[in-house]
């Protein structure tokens, strides 16, 4: 298992067209990926759930995946909560 903090990048932070390509992104994935925001968890792989943890720009939330292809998996989502990848 993999956790890891990341801060969200993006001048609109996990709002919907980077919450679905997260989401699109997560599903190429076997491994279980969850995000954490404060109290909030959400499974990497549901569009309602990214979206309702309503990350905004700057903030740190916890990435966890657990499976097969974990450190993959981190490698990419972390680039797209960070904003590092072009829409």
């Amino acid at each position: 298992m993999i956790r890891e903090e990341i801060q969200v990048g993006g001048p609109h932070g996990l709002h919907a067209r980077p919450a679905a390509r997260l989401v699109q992104e997560a599903a190429k994935f076997q491994s279980r990926l969850r995000l954490y925001r404060g109290e909030k968890v959400a499974d990497v792989k549901s569009i309602l759930e990214v979206m309702s943890l309503a990350a905004r720009p700057g903030e740190r939330i916890i990435l966890e995946a657990d499976g097969p292809d974990e450190k993959e998996a981190v490698e990419r989502l972390r680039a797209l909560i960070r904003g590092e990848v072009p829409s």
